[in-house]
């Protein structure tokens, strides 16, 4: 009884559909597709009734223009499928093979400043040139200013076309009849209706630059146009790639800004690509970024640091107002980011809730906390394989809690791995040093180990009434 009076009700709606004679038979099946969408969604997914009606309503209300309409959603019920868009290559040549990670960026008109060019050198002047042949940069010019889409084309390729040719850039337009309608949307969040449409609008450039870029390359990382970038950051990007196989992540952040230098799998990306076009009025893109990654089921954020980009534009592409937001945690020139070779951690402390050992050997911003250690208390790195060490990175404490250090500490490394009722450990260990002001770091360990090391190990040499964080565990290997 239910449901037949939700279908009665949506019928009683197409029912007044038909009698505007002005509306063509398009019109009406765009119309009836999406109320059946909204309906298999119920059904699915339980949506509440009151949801179920709000839904039909805004749809019913909406004066629809039924060729954009039906060219956005028309392929919604298959999220694993590319969405149908006839791009314009402004600038291109054929991508001859596959990428390793492709950058995507999308571009409009700005009322004051354009940083696009200088993004785009930013991004070739900072990687090398083995670098280069694993990238291809997408450039989607999305503004409906045909005369601005020119004079950025004839821009970027007199200063690039070394790139072009080489088929790393490549420089895109989605038409505006696949657009969905972008006037008269929800004033979510009280938001004024220009900037409801710019943000709208906004998510669904971005839609349809992911669809281009789904398989292009193995990875994508999304920038915006006004960034600049870290020397060497495609190397950054796989090492950290590498450090984490084997384990489940949907999006990975190299910057805590928007949605700069956030990174994917580009299998993906037809998946993300449709929830921007789904909720493309609900809210803005870096807020749908976050619902996609925990909605894929990765609940805490994965962010490195340094971070590899920064936000250098001072305009906002928003009516150019002023945009000071800045990377604190961006470096510019080549930070060597640690191998951390596969290990298993133990630690006989008093371990504080859930920041496990595990937690100071990740390049992720989390860290290791116990309670006050005593004499003789162990915190030991197991490596996997036997490894030869070039250099040794161990900080402890934090900004927040600049007490919270080793106060009295010693790092050891060793060989031989045998099981005991400690744990497994080594058989014997050789002193590399002591803890300075609550870190450890040294170079050229590889000359002065005369062995392959097996286990490190940070040992407690006095009790400390004082709690311990281990910020970062970083290993080198030659």
């Amino acid at each position: 009884m239910f449901k037949f009076h939700q279908m009665k009700h949506i019928f009683d709606i197409l029912d007044k559909m038909r009698c505007l004679r002005k509306r063509s038979a398009v019109s009406f099946l765009g119309v009836l597709v999406i109320c059946l969408l909204f309906m298999n969604l119920y059904i699915e997914d339980s949506y509440v009734l009151e949801g179920d009606k709000q839904l039909t309503r805004e749809t019913s209300t909406h004066q629809l223009n039924s060729e954009r309409y039906v060219h956005t959603f028309k392929d919604l019920s298959n999220f694993s499928g590319a969405i149908n868009v006839t791009y314009r290559y402004l600038a291109a040549t054929p991508l001859q093979r596959k990428r390793y990670l492709t950058i995507g960026l999308s571009s409009v008109k700005r009322k004051k400043g354009n940083y696009l060019l200088e993004t785009i050198k930013s991004i070739f002047e900072q990687s090398s040139y083995e670098e280069l042949k694993e990238i291809s940069v997408v450039v989607h010019l999305a503004d409906f200013n045909s005369s601005w889409r020119e004079i950025m084309v004839q821009d970027i390729t007199q200063k690039f076309a070394h790139h072009i040719i080489a088929g790393r850039l490549m420089v895109i337009h989605a038409p505006e009849e696949y657009y969905p309608i972008l006037d008269g949307l929800k004033r979510n969040y009280n938001d004024p209706e220009d900037r409801v449409k710019f943000r709208s609008k906004q998510n669904v450039d971005y839609a349809f630059l992911l669809n281009f870029c789904a398989n292009t390359s193995d990875y994508y990382v999304m920038l915006e146009d006004d960034v600049r970038c870290s020397k060497n950051f495609l190397t950054a990007i796989k090492k950290v790639i590498t450090s984490l196989e084997g384990t489940y992540w949907v999006t990975l952040e190299f910057s805590k800004l928007g949605y700069i230098g956030k990174l994917y799998h580009s299998h993906d990306l037809p998946r993300l690509a449709h929830f921007l076009l789904m909720f493309y009025q609900e809210m803005p893109c870096d807020w749908l970024l976050t619902h996609f990654r925990g909605l894929l089921a990765q609940k805490n954020v994965i962010r490195f640091k340094p971070s590899l980009f920064q936000h250098m534009g001072y305009y906002s592409s928003y009516k150019g107002t002023e945009n000071k937001l800045k990377d604190d945690d961006f470096e510019e020139e080549s930070f060597d980011i640690p191998d951390n070779p596969p290990a298993s951690l133990y630690t006989n402390m008093n371990v504080f809730e859930n920041y496990e050992a595990s937690k100071a050997y990740s390049s992720v911003d989390e860290y290791f906390w116990g309670k006050p250690p005593s004499t003789g208390d162990v915190f030991v790195i197991v490596f996997e394989n036997p490894i030869i060490i070039s250099k040794i990175k161990v900080t402890t404490g934090t900004e927040d809690r600049q007490n919270d250090i080793l106060h009295h500490g010693a790092l050891d490394v060793g060989e031989k791995v045998i099981p005991s009722k400690k744990g497994i450990q080594c058989v014997t260990y050789l002193k590399l040093g002591e803890f300075k002001n609550g870190n450890f770091e040294m170079s050229d360990v590889n000359q002065k180990v005369p062995f392959d090391i097996h286990c490190m190990r940070i040992y407690v040499t006095k009790t400390q009434k004082e709690w311990l964080i281990i910020r970062s565990i970083s290993i080198w290997t030659s």
